[in-house]
């Protein structure tokens, strides 16, 4: 649910703001013992060495602000949506009322993924709104839908951060989401993501949870940026540098660009994150590159001298970065927006690692996307278990396994096979094939947990039955001609080759039938070992790569 932000502008009569020069100075008189107004009065050199006492005290009191400025701010360059936070400091009222909060609805806690140590994830969803925006960008008044999305994931030591990218067009499960007033949306079984937010009154709680479901990995808190964010916020920093590898004109997005490297700001830089049919092969897929590129070089601006060490271009960075947010009621205040950039300022640029998720065309429809697996459910791993894409700063994993080697980008070994609870990879039809799932474990809840991986997974049209009676194993149940796709399932679920059998009661129309025994149970419970290297191939960019250009 968009709603807009308002936010008063500094009180120009107050004595401790200065909005011409940037930050409001707080000012505080010094008192002094007896003996130090006596040296005040002093003739001679007593004066003088008294008003130089004062010149020391007043100046170190400027380098202790200095200091503490730096230290509020550096939570600047990390995750630019926050970044501005660090100048809340010094007009905390102001920018507490600048933010607008959504209270989440998550429902049961217990079907949530659980969370990796202190490890953190951000969910940041840039909406398409153009309420309140006239006719410039077209639809007139649209509430938006998730255009575009990225899960930030910043590593329990603090050392590493892997960036997300989910592609709107890809074509994904959506679950009953339920609304602040109470009110329950049906899920829909198969959907473009960016439906996830905005459709049938959808707000960003089933954004979070939609993600959370695809990917099994745990969301602690949601940003969301409409399209002046991004105008406000290049603006603020004084502008973002880009590079293009062509000559631009893209007449949808109003992007006109000469080959080269540009500084762009306010609607060019509107333009340039909007840019896709000029770019690439003019699909969604094309346009995440430059999304990645301008966060990238938007961070590095943040995080420059040039913009911790001036007052102005603070002051400008935290009053749009405030008002452009819309966050969860768990960081809804600028104490807890500045702690969250603080805590995620201590990533090294050079250790963000951005990645677009692994996607094929859709079967059914070429312009729509469908999960890439094994790859998918690979990276979904990786971050998932706290490890990096970043060779440099691998974080230990939080399984209670055996530990085993961290991530590189290099090419990749064989994933571990995964059980009936792990990732499952659809052969290249998974997506149209009808998956029964029958529970046989004597455990409840199992069947409908199985439909859930699968879905999330690439199969979409898995669907629960009656339960079977309790079996000792999991056998998976083909109709004639569809001996190929019960293989590729069951090597998926990392069943053996004898777990697979023809039933002829099966029709050529009916689907696989999988029936759950009591080892899917046992397996259930036994957490899998997570991916330890990234898939071959993954779309990928450093934030500090400054020789990106758009192709």
């Amino acid at each position: 649910m968009q709603q807009d932000i308002h936010g008063a502008t500094p009180d120009a009569g107050r004595s401790p703001s200065d909005p011409a020069r940037g930050i409001p100075v707080q000012r505080r008189r010094a008192s002094g013992t007896a003996a130090e107004a006596a040296t005040d009065t002093a003739p001679g050199r007593a004066a003088d060495g008294g008003r130089a006492a004062r010149r020391r005290a007043r100046g170190a009191a400027r380098r202790n602000r200095r200091r503490r400025l730096l230290k509020w701010t550096g939570g600047l360059g990390a995750f630019v949506l926050v970044a501005g936070c660090g100048g809340a400091y010094y007009a905390y009222q102001h920018f507490n009322n600048n933010i607008t909060t959504v209270k989440v609805q998550l429902g049961n806690e217990a079907e949530r993924p659980k969370p990796v140590g202190d490890a953190m994830n951000i969910l940041v969803i840039g909406t398409d709104s153009r309420e309140g925006l006239g006719r410039a960008y077209g639809d007139e008044g649209s509430a938006g839908h998730a255009d575009t999305t990225m899960l930030f994931h910043v590593a329990k030591d603090r050392s590493n951060a892997t960036v997300l990218s989910i592609p709107r067009d890809l074509m994904v499960p959506v679950p009953d989401c339920r609304t602040p007033d109470g009110k329950t949306i049906p899920g829909t079984a198969r959907t473009m993501f960016n439906n996830s937010l905005g459709q049938e009154g959808r707000d960003p709680s089933c954004t979070w949870k939609t993600v959370e479901k695809m990917t099994g990995i745990r969301i602690d808190h949601f940003m969301m940026v409409n399209f002046d964010a991004v105008k406000t916020l290049s603006s603020a920093v004084g502008g973002v540098e880009v590079c293009v590898a062509k000559d631009i004109n893209d007449p949808d997005s109003h992007l006109r660009m000469s080959k080269g490297r540009h500084v762009v700001q306010g609607d060019e830089a509107l333009a340039f994150v909007r840019t896709r049919h000029a770019v690439g092969q003019g699909g969604d897929l094309s346009r995440i590159p430059l999304q990645q590129q301008f966060i990238s070089s938007m961070i590095r601006s943040a995080k420059s001298n040039d913009t911790l060490t001036d007052p102005a271009k603070l002051w400008k960075l935290a009053d749009a970065a405030t008002k452009a947010l819309t966050v969860d009621s768990g960081i809804g205040s600028v104490d807890k927006l500045t702690s969250l950039a603080l805590d995620v300022s201590k990533v090294d640029t050079k250790n963000i690692t951005f990645a677009t998720v692994p996607v094929l065309d859709d079967p059914a429809d070429e312009n729509r996307l469908v999960l890439k697996q094994p790859d998918a459910g690979q990276l979904f791993s990786m971050v998932g278990n706290d490890r990096s894409l970043t060779e440099t700063a691998p974080a230990a994993p939080e399984v209670p396994a055996a530990p085993s080697a961290p991530a590189t980008s290099a090419a990749p070994a064989a994933p571990a096979a995964p059980t009936t609870a792990a990732p499952v990879a659809p052969a290249a039809d998974g997506q149209q094939l009808r998956v029964t799932v029958r529970n046989g474990t004597g455990t409840p809840g199992q069947a409908q947990q199985a439909v859930d991986r699968l879905q999330a997974k690439g199969y979409t049209r898995a669907a629960t039955a009656a339960n079977a009676p309790v079996a000792a194993t999991t056998t998976l149940s083909h109709p004639a001609g569809k001996a190929a796709e019960a293989a590729a399932l069951a090597t998926a679920l990392g069943l053996p080759a004898d777990a697979v059998r023809a039933d002829p009661k099966l029709g050529a129309k009916d689907g696989l039938v999988l029936v759950l025994g009591k080892d899917a149970a046992a397996a259930a419970a036994t957490p899998s070992a997570p991916a330890t290297e990234a898939p071959k191939d993954l779309q990928r960019v450093q934030a500090d790569d400054t020789d990106v250009c758009a192709k």
